[in-house]
């Protein structure tokens, strides 16, 4: 696995890392996720999901003293917004937290030392602002259009300040959606998506997301789980199933405190919901045919059946009608209408588009990749 050396300054250092290593899967393991004051959790099972990205994706790692602070994950990717292609950057794996915090004394070194971080800090966000500034951009194509982009919890202020200062710019919002059924049950009609029809369904995956700004099918089929529904031999729904598990630490108010300590204690809905081992499918590249939607919940819970899991999550832009869809739809389970979470956002920064062609990243409802959650 290749390391090089991108900033040497003073006892910090930056590298560039291609792929996951073992020290990076354990930092992002004992990492807690979320903000204060908001839900919060650790995820499991990073090394699958993080390998799948491939050649795709790479890593910077912030060092000082040798010893691993903090990284953050770069996944190249090709975007369609609204008709028209451009190369991405998507942020991942984000956990930079701890890097510059030292105990300084006034007057003494460590007030030194904090002019040395600061302006190393400085310069680590700059890589973030366009891709001329990152590790593997090409010089060969100064101005060719690019995108970077994250999705950054309302309620992190961390992490939005650190998004600020790199320079990205808010563009959405997305809400999580859930599904729950105690004792979910197989459809006849629903059944996987044969591989020599992925091409088809990815057409009628692009069609209905023409109007999307962010879109990638680069997981739509991950592992084969793609399962459809059908009507004849129309497909009339279709769904990614991505199995992922957290640990949830903390989830708050007071409904917080009955889903973590009281209702978990209940056999029934222990089966939707275990905090120390939250096991759930991710529901990616939703699709659904004109006039239809009403299957979607039939759908998810023969999903369910077929996986062997009682939950499922989806996230959604919240002024999407696929959203409205769901959000309207009674059928959606338990778990859903106890569910209240934060606004998640779209923070991007454009480089070599037109102000025309930002427009639209604002105007139009943002794709949210599932496999990104998983």
């Amino acid at each position: 696995m290749e390391h090089a050396n991108i900033l040497d300054y003073k006892r910090l250092e930056l590298k560039k890392v291609d792929g996951i290593n073992e020290d990076i899967i354990a930092l992002l393991e004992r990492t807690i996720q979320g903000s204060e004051g908001g839900m919060r959790w650790t995820i499991h099972n990073i090394s699958e999901k993080a390998n799948a990205y491939g050649d795709s994706l790479y890593f910077l790692a912030l060092y000082k003293k040798s010893s691993l602070m903090g990284v953050v994950g770069l996944c190249r990717r090709k975007i369609q917004s609204c008709g028209s292609e451009y190369d991405s950057t998507y942020l991942r794996y984000l956990a930079i937290q701890s890097a510059f915090q030292t105990v300084r004394a006034p007057g003494g070194k460590g007030e030194r030392l904090s002019h040395v971080e600061e302006g190393f800090k400085h310069n680590l966000l700059s890589m973030f602002r366009g891709p001329h500034q990152t590790p593997d951009h090409d010089p060969a194509q100064p101005d060719r259009p690019h995108i970077m982009y994250a999705y950054i919890e309302s309620m992190n202020e961390r992490s939005k300040n650190l998004i600020h200062q790199a320079g990205y710019e808010y563009i959405r919002s997305f809400l999580t959606v859930a599904f729950s059924r105690f004792s979910p049950r197989k459809d006849r009609k629903v059944t996987l998506l044969e591989p020599e029809k992925q091409n088809e369904m990815s057409a009628l995956l692009a069609g209905q997301y023409s109007n999307y700004c962010f879109y990638t099918d680069a997981f739509s089929f991950y592992r084969n789980k793609y399962y459809v529904k059908r009507k004849g031999s129309e497909i009339i729904a279709g769904v990614c199933a991505i199995p992922a598990e957290y640990r949830v630490v903390n989830v708050p108010g007071v409904w917080g405190w009955m889903i973590m300590k009281v209702l978990p204690a209940t056999p029934f809905f222990r089966r939707l919901f275990n905090p120390g081992k939250f096991r759930y499918l991710v529901l990616s590249a939703i699709y659904c045919r004109k006039g239809y939607e009403d299957h979607l919940p039939d759908l998810f819970e023969a999903v369910c059946a077929e996986e062997g899991y009682h939950t499922a999550l989806t996230w959604l832009d919240d002024h999407s009608d696929l959203y409205e869809t769901l959000r309207t739809n009674r059928r959606m389970g338990m778990l859903n209408r106890l569910l209240n979470a934060k606004p998640g956002l779209v923070y991007a920064s454009f480089s070599g588009i037109t102000e025309s062609e930002k427009e639209r990243f604002y105007e139009s409802p943002a794709y949210i990749s599932g496999f990104d959650f998983s």
